[in-house]
């Protein structure tokens, strides 16, 4: 063995990992590190929303096995490459999809299924919340839910207990604790940036108009105690540790961070957690996040008001569609390969079919893609309906496809960025790219950077993503210093050394997307009108 196998060994052996764990879109992932924040070892579970009596969910159960299945494939890496086992861990973080539905009663149990960010059903209540607040609300927060389902009377409402998110309630079972990042916390109820909590005015605002409606529950007490970065938030307990690791080799008793949101772990992991930097996180949804260095002038329904893991405050401009549909034709693309015998890997595949986009036309030979597998407020679209269109003298090729599909992806964001430039004067010194999707070198990485109109940047750890971002977060939490802030920290431990290639955006590629996206917006009341004909 080499001296650096049997150093990682030693470290293995005196329990000085870091894990994150992080629940994704589609993937639920592993990831641990050393001192240094450099990845071990990774294991993963890959797993699907459904769409089950009219609302997006997954399955509760697929929580516990994914945990299991993710970190076991961890682990046995470690004990293949290390010949030791997982014991100890110097401490642990978990996060998961930001927003969403998880209310249970006084018993603990869960009262509906688990409502993800993907859902549109709570338009009403954001609206009546946003004006009452002064504040967007959008209707994939918890508290638009929980309203929504005052609104309606719906029976579970009043046995309402306590609320949370994935990651906090994940994070309950393995340590008992009912806490929440900052990050994650601002997507249940607005959070004041000078005491890092929940806002006071607001949540009595609610209350009185809560109980107006009949029922009796203190909002205060539906929610989870907030913490920022560097917080403590509880120690891995004997249930806990069975709950991760199905062979009982885990030791209960590591300290873990504060559960985080997506959107957070996402910040962490591209290093824009500082003003005036600001990152893309494309998978299932995209969303851009922009650390604010000011409030802005006005509020605007297609922004949301959240925060960094440490409570600086950030526009984020959050899409429900990006990868969905591109994963559905690369599904098809597989089945032609398999039907033919031809030998190939999923991870081939994406790359030939990403690199042929950049051979698309300048006119992505007039293609024009909705990806909407979900509705997205943003545009408008209550229910979607990917769709394809093309005229009949249309370029119908490969690389037009592909371009025009990757294109796609990123449109309905760029109409949101678009919103805040023009009426904004923000400054963005840095944007970079993380998912997925920017795995194949250049491609959707370059289409970004004529999407944003500006460099888009793309770090090695842009494949692992927020699970190397929680891992962070829980490294911050035993080595954090007093003056130390997160985006120091950043800077120095994890970043150091860092990698990354930036693109600046080509002429050519800003006028295309420019005109793609008014072809685009022009087409929107045909996706519209397939909800009112084909739902």
């Amino acid at each position: 063995m080499s001296n650096n196998i049997e150093e990682t060994k030693q470290m293995i052996e005196d329990g000085s990992l870091s894990i994150g764990i992080e629940f994704g879109s589609t993937r639920i992932k592993t990831v641990a590190v050393d001192e240094n924040c450099v990845t071990v070892a990774t294991g993963s579970f890959e797993w699907e929303n459904q769409f089950l009596d009219g609302y997006w969910t997954y399955s509760i159960n697929d929580v516990w096995v994914g945990l299991q299945k993710s970190y076991r494939e961890m682990a046995d890496y470690v004990k293949r490459e290390f010949g030791v086992a997982i014991q100890r861990v110097k401490s642990i973080g978990i996060s998961g999809m930001m927003h969403g539905y998880l209310a249970f009663d006084d018993k603990d149990d869960l009262l509906v299924p688990f409502r993800t960010w993907r859902n549109n059903n709570a338009n009403t209540a954001a609206g009546i919340l946003s004006k009452a607040f002064g504040v967007n609300i959008p209707e994939r927060w918890s508290i638009a839910q929980l309203y929504q389902s005052a609104l309606e009377d719906a029976p579970h409402t009043s046995k309402v207990s306590y609320m949370t998110t994935l990651s906090g309630f994940v994070h309950w079972y393995l340590t008992g604790e009912r806490v929440l990042g900052v990050g994650d916390a601002s997507g249940m109820f607005p959070i004041d940036p000078k005491t890092g909590g929940f806002r006071e005015d607001l949540l009595e605002q609610f209350n009185t108009i809560f109980h107006q409606r009949g029922f009796k529950q203190d909002i205060r007490e539906l929610l989870p105690r907030v913490l920022s970065a560097g917080g403590n938030a509880g120690y891995l307990t004997a249930e806990g540790a069975r709950l991760i690791d199905s062979e009982r080799e885990l030791e209960p008793g590591a300290p873990l961070c504060a559960p985080e949101g997506d959107a957070a772990t996402g910040m962490v992991a591209t290093n824009s957690v500082a003003p005036r930097t600001g990152n893309v996180s494309a998978g299932t949804s995209i969303f851009s996040m922009i650390v604010l260095d000011h409030p802005l002038k006005r509020v605007y329904p297609e922004v949301d008001l959240v925060t960094t893991p440490a409570g600086h405050e950030v526009a984020m401009i959050h899409a429900n569609n990006c990868t969905s549909d591109i994963n559905a034709w690369m599904d098809v693309f597989a089945e032609v390969l398999d039907a033919m015998g031809v030998d190939y890997s999923k991870d081939e595949l994406f790359t030939r079919m990403f690199e042929t986009a950049l051979d698309g036309d300048p006119d992505l030979g007039r293609l024009l893609s909705y990806g909407y597998v979900s509705g997205e407020f943003i545009t408008d679209v209550p229910k979607g309906f990917p769709m394809l269109i093309r005229d009949v003298d249309s370029k119908f090729t490969l690389a037009n496809l592909m371009k025009t599909h990757i294109f796609s992806a990123f449109s309905t964001l760029k109409i949101g960025i678009d919103l805040l430039k023009h009426n904004e004067a923000m400054e963005i010194e840095s944007m970079v790219g993380h998912g997925g999707i920017f795995k194949t070198e250049r491609v959707a990485q370059s289409f970004l950077a004529a999407a944003l109109e500006s460099p888009v940047s793309v770090m090695q750890t842009a494949s692992e993503g927020g699970a190397w971002g929680i891992a962070v977060l829980a490294r911050y939490l035993i080595d954090v210093k007093e003056g130390v802030t997160l985006a120091d920290y950043l800077q120095e431990k994890a970043f150091g050394d860092a990698d990354a290639l930036v693109i600046e955006p080509k002429k050519e590629d800003l006028e295309t997307f420019r005109e793609y996206i008014k072809k685009f917006e022009m087409g929107l009341p045909v996706e519209r009108s397939a909800g009112e004909y084909l739902n």
